[in-house]
Order: structure tokens, then sequence, then C-alpha cells
């Protein structure tokens, strides 16, 4: 596929990298100028989204007394998505999706399973390593149309989206909807993607990573940097003020302690199926907790690292499998 000319000016729109990088931002540590301009870029392109979102569809809901306050147009929501909204990572479907599709070979899935991997078990941040990650996954959709993977997210969202949506987020979502608020997902995913998922829910819209685009194709580079940590916050600061929302009667939803950048700018903080740091830090702030998950031992360990682990050892059971069908 033609890549874009150098003559042309590299503008940025909603498409975003392949793969959700936001747990190789540092944690806790104060906004960057990438952190603003990836949370301003986040909010410029879900606004503009936003705008050709459907009507909300009816469901029941489950409000909680005196909130969310019908009528209070300064107020909205703001959501977290993987393991808050979405039962595991949402980039992790796409890219099952993405591979069934033949999108990248069995040594790019490899590469980005390890990268991953070793991450969660050596829980460091070593800049070299975040670099490579960044740039492998950027190197996947680096030449495809824009167009090409939105029809292509619709797809996979049918295919292993859909029934992963916890009912019990889904409910507070639609109770903000019902009291006339916007719904907003916040999360490091694509923003496309995200953008997807919002729209199939029926929310307002999405704040996302944003990648560079030219033409409709992907170049390859991200605007300032993931959406995670404190970009996530400044993303809903700068959409907050945007849209003449008053923080303190907004509410934030999120299971993961990197997300209180987020969630100590609202006035109504949520932790959902929240990790152990989130949920001891709640505990102590007094915000509300909510666990959709069952089983204690999910809860002891922690649903992302032990999809991760899971994803690992079905990986290598697959391979087995498969070479002893060769035989």
């Amino acid at each position: 596929m033609a890549r874009p000319s150098p003559a042309h000016r590299p503008r940025w729109s909603a498409p975003a990298a392949l793969f959700s990088l936001g747990w190789f931002t540092r944690r806790r540590r104060p906004a960057t100028a990438r952190s603003v301009l990836a949370g301003e870029a986040a909010a410029e392109a879900a606004r503009k989204s936003s705008q050709e979102a459907p009507p909300a569809e009816e469901t029941e809901t489950a409000a909680e007394p005196d909130f969310p306050v019908v009528g209070d147009t300064a107020a909205a929501a703001f959501f977290d998505l993987d393991n808050t909204v979405m039962q595991g990572a949402a980039l992790f479907h796409f890219g099952r999706g993405l591979y069934k599709r033949r999108f990248f070979h069995k040594r790019d899935l490899a590469r980005f399973a390890w990268q991953q991997i070793y991450f969660r078990l050596a829980g460091s941040e070593n800049p070299e390593h975040m670099a490579d990650v960044r740039n492998s996954a950027l190197s996947i959709v680096q030449g495809h149309r824009v167009a090409e993977l939105m029809s292509i997210g619709e797809e996979i969202y049918d295919e292993y989206m859909a029934e992963r949506v916890w009912p019990g987020t889904r409910a507070l979502a639609q109770a903000h909807l019902d009291a006339g608020q916007k719904v907003w997902l916040v999360t490091a995913a694509p923003v496309e993607t995200a953008t997807i998922i919002a729209r199939r829910l029926g929310l307002t819209g999405a704040l996302g990573t944003v990648a560079e685009s030219v033409g409709g194709v992907y170049t390859g580079k991200l605007v300032g940097e993931p959406l995670h940590g404190p970009a996530k916050a400044e993303a809903v600061r700068a959409l907050a003020s945007a849209e003449g929302l008053d923080l303190s009667h907004c509410a934030a939803y999120s299971d993961s302690a990197n997300d209180i950048p987020m969630l100590s700018l609202v006035g109504h903080p949520y932790a959902i199926n929240p990790d152990s740091r989130l949920r001891k830090h709640a505990r102590e702030q007094g915000w509300r907790l909510r666990d959709y998950r069952t089983g204690r031992k999910a809860a002891k360990i922690g649903i992302p690292a032990a999809a991760g682990v899971g994803a690992l050892a079905g990986g290598a059971a697959a391979a087995v499998a498969l070479q002893r069908r060769r035989r």
C-alpha cells in the first residue's frame, strides 16, 4: 500500500496504534507536555466522533439514590474500558480479530505477547524496552487506511467483544444517560476501537490514544503518547473545559490504580473491579467500590495478570496440539 507523501502535512484524526500501551507509562508521574498533547488530541477526537453517535438505547438501569442527579447539565461520566466496562483487554480481542484476518504474522503475535508478559512479570519500565514495544505496535498499522481498520473493528466487536461487557457497569453508564448526562469511555486503546465500542453501547463517545494519519493513512506516529495515567486526566480536563462541565459534579469509573489521576479529578470517583492498589486507595479515600467479578481468586490476583498468564498457557497448548496433528 502506498505511503503518504512527505509533501503532505501530517494531521491527527480518530485512528490510533494497534495495541494499547498504556501500562508502559510510569505510574503516578506528573503530566508531561506529551501527556497534555495526548489528552487534548483525545478530547478533540472524542468530541468530533460523538457528533455522529446515535441516540442511546433504553435499557433497565441501576441508579443509586440521589445520584446521578437528573437534569444536571454540568455533570458527565467517564468510564475506563478494560476490566471496567469490558472483561479483559479490548486490544487483545482486536488483535485476535486482526490475526484471524491475516493482518500480521505469528512472529509478530509472539513478539507482542512476550513484550507485554515481560513487563507484567518484571514490573519495570526500561525506557528502551518501552520504546521497542511502542514502535513494534505502530509498525503493524503504518501504511494501512483508517477506514479499513474501522470496518474490521465493527466485525471484531460482534465476534469477540459484545458478550464481554459487564452488565453492572453497563447499568451504571445507562443511569447517567437516563439522567440526561453524557457518558464517555476513556482508554489507552486506539480511539477508533474505543469509538466503535462506545457507539455500540449507546454512549456519547470515547477518548483514546490518537495516532497520526495523512490522507486517511496511518503514518506510524502517535500524537503525544498513549492515553494512560496522567494523559487520561489531561484528556478529561480538556474535554470538561470544552463541554462546559463542572468536574466536581462528574463521575469517573476505573479498575486500575493507574487511573487515580483521573479518578481524583471528579467529585464522584468509583473503583470498579479494582486491583489491590486501587482498592486500598479507594478505601482510604472513602470512594465507592463495585466488584462484578466472581470468585475470590480473581479478586486476589487481578484479572489482567491472570489473563496474561492464561494467554501464554493457551498459546503453548495450541502449539502442542498443532504439532501432534502434523505428526
